[in-house]
């Protein structure tokens, strides 16, 4: 089979593709056929040696993909072989066939394409996890979502949205604020404005009555974060997502005892590690969800494997409007 090697950390385009023997599974393992393939952010980190989880090199990078089993082992119970699957894993997406345990695959419904199933995979589960169980979100609350042209931002204002929420996307570029609203935000607030620190608490004060938002997800870190605990109301809940902006903010602990305010962070890892079914009960509802027509990932583009570099180097430069996912030949939706 083909695979993306890191054999040394860099740049994307330091990588190639290369043959390799099919991996062999274990009893509690599935070989996939890999049709589609996410493509995240995090895969940059891991490329370049800077992400916290890096396995022994060579290995390929890649958190989510899709295609059909292969191959079960016979302890497996999640899925069999000719199902359709998505499967979410630490590392190893970015090839022709992935083995994954079998408790982090998930059929997938019938309607669901293959590009449709990478899209979603980490991005939905991390904005589900951060509002939900993070976040403590009830119905009715007001949730700013800062980076809501990308594909946690997304996903979770399309998550929040589902669960009763007005919701607030935070962006920079008209393109991100048309999507956002296609994916059910109610206002938006310009992260691309002057005085930062000032503008984002007025903004999102003129559209809550004054009140502030209940909860912030923020995958930027940097101003916005800053600006944005300035806009939560009494006790809202911040949940820090990533530092996409590139600075990793400071917080002063005096400020969340003033503001009765709660900032908690969210390692969506440790839950696929530590309870594989809290994972799949969420995996349930998110597919329910999509085929309530409530969740629709944006597939921005589809890009052949071969052209990986290209793919990862909109997610560096900021590009992406939604998600972009990687293809196999054996790709068929």
């Amino acid at each position: 089979m083909r695979a993306i090697l890191i054999r040394e950390h860099g740049e994307p385009e330091s990588l190639k593709i290369e043959d390799i023997p099919t991996p062999a599974i274990g009893d509690d393992e599935v070989l996939i056929d890999v049709s589609a393939i996410g493509v995240n952010y995090p895969d940059l980190l891991v490329i370049g040696g800077q992400y916290q989880i890096l396995p022994p090199r060579p290995f390929s990078p890649g958190k989510d993909a899709a295609g059909v089993v292969a191959a079960a082992g016979r302890s497996v119970t999640s899925c069999k072989p000719g199902d359709r699957v998505v499967a979410q894993v630490e590392y190893g997406a970015y090839a022709e066939q992935l083995v994954a345990r079998g408790e982090n695959c998930f059929v997938i419904p019938d309607a669901m394409s293959f590009t449709d199933a990478a899209a979603m995979g980490l991005v939905y589960q991390t904005a589900h996890f951060a509002l939900m169980e993070r976040g403590q979100f009830r119905p009715g609350e007001t949730v700013l979502v800062n980076g809501g042209g990308g594909g946690v931002g997304l996903a979770a204002i399309q998550i929040a949205r589902a669960f009763g929420a007005t919701v607030l996307a935070g962006v920079r570029e008209q393109v991100h604020a048309q999507l956002a609203r296609e994916s059910g935000a109610d206002h938006i607030i310009d992260l691309g404005a002057e005085n930062l620190h000032e503008e984002i608490r007025r903004q999102v004060h003129a559209v809550t009555n004054g009140r502030g938002a209940d909860v912030v997800l923020d995958p930027l870190g940097g101003d916005a974060f800053d600006a944005s605990m300035r806009a939560m109301a009494w006790r809202g809940r911040m949940v820090v997502i990533g530092f996409a902006a590139g600075r990793i903010p400071t917080i002063k602990a005096n400020y969340l005892l003033v503001k009765n305010i709660a900032v908690s962070g969210l390692q969506w890892s440790d839950y696929r590690e530590r309870d594989p079914a809290w994972v799949r009960r969420v995996q349930d509802e998110l597919f329910a969800l999509y085929e309530a027509g409530k969740l629709r990932p944006n597939v921005m583009r589809a890009f052949p494997m071969d052209r990986f570099a290209e793919a990862l180097s909109l997610v560096k430069n900021g590009k992406v409007n939604g998600k972009v996912v990687l293809t196999t030949d054996s790709n068929h939706s």
